[in-house]
């Protein structure tokens, strides 16, 4: 079986577009790690992709707060507006929909997805320090997680957590062999709003029969979608952090 996972997508049309161009064919089953909204200026046609397409999803921080599941008060000012935005945005049908995103992680054909740590749903997975306590909460030894926007992951090698870098600036692909006697925890990366200096979107294929998972990076109208943000009177830096992946 081919799985196509993906994570914060971010109301951004234009990177999920060209990925769902580009993987046509490639996959079975799509998955996505949550966050599909807030930030870019898309979130009706994103969330209707997401509903149409994928078989799983698991609900992000920004799904909660555009849709009034959560309070604000913890959001940065910008991200507060965009949520805000979203929320007057996001048809009535839709933001049911979103709503109705079910709390990771979930267990799915022997590996489990989630938005943050497999502890909870809201931490942050940055450093190898931080992914080895992780690890002890995993049921099965391959993950996928997201939430951090930054590409890669971690190896548990028996008894030394490892970092999986991103695709390099000069590739677009890169293939990451599933050794049984390991653990994963992988991170596609961010679709509509990378973090990790790469400006292209991310994304992943895991084949459960080659026991083997492929990072993509795929280059999209940039320029569209920081029209788009700034026509809708977002927060400027929104469309701006786009060019430069951060």
């Amino acid at each position: 079986m081919r799985y196509l996972i993906l994570s914060d997508l971010h109301a951004n049309w234009e990177a999920l577009d060209a990925v769902a161009r580009e993987s046509t064919g490639t996959y079975d089953k799509a998955i996505c790690c949550g966050d599909l909204i807030g930030y870019a200026a898309d979130p009706n046609l994103v969330v209707q992709w997401v509903h149409d397409h994928c078989a799983i999803v698991v609900r992000g921080n920004h799904d909660r707060a555009c849709t009034g599941l959560d309070d604000l008060e913890w959001f940065n000012p910008v991200a507060r507006a965009a949520a805000l935005w979203t929320q007057k945005a996001l048809t009535p049908e839709l933001t049911d929909y979103a709503l109705s995103l079910v709390k990771g992680p979930v267990l799915l054909d022997g590996f489990e997805i989630a938005h943050g740590s497999p502890f909870d749903e809201d931490e942050y997975l940055l450093a190898a320090s931080e992914a080895g306590h992780a690890f002890e909460y995993l049921e099965c030894r391959l993950a996928f997680f997201g939430h951090t926007h930054v590409q890669g992951g971690f190896i548990w090698n028996r008894g030394r957590v490892e970092t999986i870098g991103r695709v390099p600036p000069q590739s677009t692909s890169e293939t990451l062999e599933i050794d049984h006697e390991c653990a994963y925890m992988i991170n596609p990366g961010s679709v509509g709003q990378p973090r990790d200096g790469d400006p292209r979107a991310a994304w992943v294929l895991y084949d459960s029969d080659a026991h083997a998972v492929a990072y993509h990076r795929t280059p999209y109208d940039i320029e569209a979608a920081q029209r788009k943000i700034r026509d809708a009177g977002l927060p400027p830096i929104l469309a701006d952090r786009l060019a430069v992946g951060r």
